[in-house]
């Protein structure tokens, strides 16, 4: 008797209803089951153990004006200073962290706001570089309730 599917050089797809019933139980993963061709694009509670990353690079997000920082467009995000600008942070999240680096094309000063209670060392905001050309970066690191701000180098 010939075997009607074959799956080493399958060119078309095999119904599941041809496959044993061994191929129609789902497996979990995190709180995710997921059934043999199904797509999943959401799963939970997974634990990870002895991962290793490799050449991992964040989101770069470069924007101008005034802006709204939104962690969806990156941790490392890139303001270009052509203007006063008003940077206005995210609120507060436990656990998260970001870089806003701003580049100066022209002598411009920067105002911060929003955010959920940002706090700088020293109770001192710092003064911008405010130079064409220059390059200042600022660390923000969140506990749920303060954004921490540092900074981490200015006027390269």
């Amino acid at each position: 008797m010939a075997v009607p599917y074959v799956f080493g050089n399958a060119t078309t797809a095999i119904p599941l209803t041809n496959l044993d019933s061994n191929f129609n139980t789902t497996a979990t993963l995190g709180n995710a089951a997921v059934g043999l061709g199904n797509t999943t694009t959401s799963v939970g509670n997974v634990t990870l153990a002895n991962v290793t990353v490799s050449n991992y690079t964040e989101q770069y997000t470069t924007t101008t004006g005034n802006v709204t920082i939104s962690l969806t467009n990156g941790t490392f995000q890139n303001v270009a200073i052509n203007a006063a600008t008003t940077i206005t942070l995210p609120n507060s999240v436990a656990g998260k962290s970001f870089t806003i680096q701003t580049y100066y094309t022209t002598s411009n000063t920067i105002v911060w706001a929003g955010g959920t209670s940002l706090k700088w060392a020293g109770n001192t905001t710092p003064t911008p570089t405010a130079t064409s050309g220059k390059v200042d970066i600022f660390n923000f690191m969140q506990d749920g309730n303060v954004t921490y701000g540092s900074i981490y180098g200015q006027n390269y």
